[in-house]
């Protein structure tokens, strides 16, 4: 039970996280972005679409197509973010109203096209894309170490590459010229500009990298947890990965820790219910232990969290 609980918790934890990261660098850069869920689910729509048109045409199995929808997902993610970025940034529309429309009309839009095109393309009255489960691997000499062995068992390939770019994403983050005057412009965008970097731009590229790397997480669910491209299965991943983030305190390894135990609660609560062979209504009641963690943590930790300091704030070059 143990190992499923890690197994099944990991591969919730690391879509979770990489979609926080995308917030992270939006929200460093002093964009609000409660868009998360629209660009995960439109990033996936995308991501979804392009693997069972090619399967279709060529007659490869849309399993196999699994890096190609994951390319397309992020690149569909990132060109829905521009709709967030524009109005935030050259329109300066209010930015929590910006997002809250970005995500209705992501479900409203997905949920649309997805009927039509299962219609006039595949012939079929569907509002999913099926996509089947990705293949799954196990490191075998690491595997065999009692209880973190799980961890790499049955490993998700999107798993990897999670791991590999986040630990780009923090070196970018941290390390470098870009990351500096990313964080720079969150806190004081003013002595950016006196710099002479351009803050639009930016904050512009933050929001860019927040729908690329959420569309890739949208995607990884797309392909595991449920089997399939639906618009139904995102409602408050995205929202879940905000409130990793706020816990983590917008940084990353903190959100990590925050994005592994709402990972690890879900399988664990899911584990539960099976092992007591209950309805599935208290199934799904044990599935709102992510949720409830949630608003625990956010009570206790929300007090000593900061945001930065030009988080949500127009900028205005002629202010100071």
């Amino acid at each position: 039970m143990m190992d499923t609980v890690i197994i099944d918790g990991l591969s919730f934890a690391l879509p979770l996280f990489i979609i926080a990261i995308g917030g992270i660098y939006s929200e460093k850069s002093g964009i609000t972005n409660l868009a998360l869920e629209g660009f995960q689910g439109f990033g996936a729509f995308v991501g979804a679409l392009s693997a069972v048109l090619i399967a279709h045409t060529s007659g490869i199995g849309v399993e196999h197509l699994f890096y190609v929808a994951l390319l397309f997902s992020m690149i569909g993610g990132m060109m829905f973010s521009i709709i967030h970025a524009v109005l935030c940034i050259k329109f300066k529309a209010d930015q929590v109203i910006s997002g809250v429309v970005i995500n209705i009309l992501a479900l409203a839009l997905t949920t649309f096209l997805t009927a039509q095109i299962n219609v006039l393309v595949f012939g079929q009255a569907s509002d999913r894309f099926q996509l089947g489960v990705s293949d799954r691997f196990t490191i075998e000499f690491l595997a065999n170490i009692p209880v973190i062995g799980a961890a790499f068992t049955n490993i998700y390939p999107f798993e990897i590459i999670i791991v590999i770019i986040a630990c780009f994403a923090w070196y970018l983050l941290y390390k470098s010229k870009f990351g500096m005057r990313l964080r720079a412009a969150g806190e004081n965008p003013h002595s950016v500009d006196a710099a002479g970097v351009d803050v639009s731009k930016v904050r512009f590229s933050a929001v860019l990298i927040s729908g690329l790397l959420s569309g890739l997480g949208g995607m990884c669910f797309a392909y595991s947890i449920s089997a399939n491209f639906s618009s139904s299965i995102y409602m408050g991943y995205g929202f879940l990965a905000i409130a990793a983030l706020i816990f983590g305190n917008w940084k990353i390894l903190p959100t990590l820790v925050a994005c592994l135990i709402f990972g690890f609660a879900k399988s664990g609560g899911s584990a539960i219910a099976m092992v007591m062979e209950l309805p599935s209504s208290f199934t799904d009641l044990f599935m709102t232990l992510p949720y409830v963690l949630t608003l625990l943590l956010l009570i206790f930790f929300s007090k000593s969290n900061r945001a930065p300091r030009a988080l949500g704030e127009i900028y205005d070059k002629g202010k100071r």
